[in-house]
């Protein structure tokens, strides 16, 4: 169960934060929420599809395996990624609110922050440190990122751009997963907007990361590679 507190430098003079990646420090996810301002950096690595929350609007991820708690890029402590989603980054801390102002909290019952050990949030002598100015930037970067999410997210659907679809993953030996449950953006259909429609896109600032999200459909080849080779290695 979270236990949220907002950050300051009294409570939380010692508090530590284990930044290594590990399952058991909560990296042992599927995916992560990602906005359009960060496609050009995820879909280098990963791909970007489009799940529906529990409210039933879509929302972009980074995918980093086929079924939950299933991360396929981490390697003992170690992420095999040169970029890390915000939505990963920041953990355990989150944004929150003192009236309009954003404010730093932190998730006390996190095993990052309850392992004890790593990375200090506050100077010995006054000051934050360098940590956790990185922390504050992260958050208001992902704050204002996700906020630009369902514009987006109308925009695709006015012009009924995304699709539901399935891939067949066939597995050392011959077994076949099926994956699916998720959307991508309808390649076809983007191809036959006019000249208005990809000009509203485009003014929007939308048409530079829906090409982002198509560009990131090669990484299903390299995340399925890297299955085969857990499965292979009988992990």
């Amino acid at each position: 169960m979270p236990n949220h507190a907002a950050l300051n430098n009294v409570e939380h003079r010692d508090l530590r934060i284990d930044t290594r990646r590990l399952a058991a420090l909560g990296d042992d996810v599927m995916c992560a929420a990602t906005f359009p301002a960060e496609f050009r950096n995820v879909q280098s690595h990963y791909p970007i599809v489009f799940r529906r929350t529990g409210e039933g609007a879509f929302q972009p991820v980074a995918l980093f395996g086929f079924s939950e708690g299933d991360n396929l890029f981490l390697d003992g402590g170690h992420w095999d990624a040169t970029y890390i989603p915000l939505a990963i980054e920041r953990q355990p801390f989150l944004i929150g609110r003192d009236g309009e102002a954003l404010t730093v909290h932190v998730d006390l019952d996190h095993p990052r922050t309850k392992a004890g050990q790593g990375e200090a949030l506050f100077r010995e002598h006054g000051g934050t440190t360098d940590y956790l100015e990185r922390v504050t930037s992260v958050l208001l970067a992902l704050h204002d990122g996700l906020a630009s999410v369902p514009a987006f997210v109308d925009a695709l659907q006015k012009h009924s751009l995304l699709e539901s679809f399935v891939i067949d993953i066939e597995l050392p030996g011959g077994a076949v997963n099926r994956f699916g449950g998720f959307h991508t953006i309808h390649e076809e259909r983007l191809r036959a907007l006019d000249a208005a429609a990809l000009d509203e896109l485009h003014r929007a600032g939308f048409l530079e990361p829906i090409y982002m999200a198509i560009a990131s459909v090669s990484q299903f080849r390299a995340l399925i590679e890297r299955l085969n080779r857990r499965h292979a290695a009988g992990r």
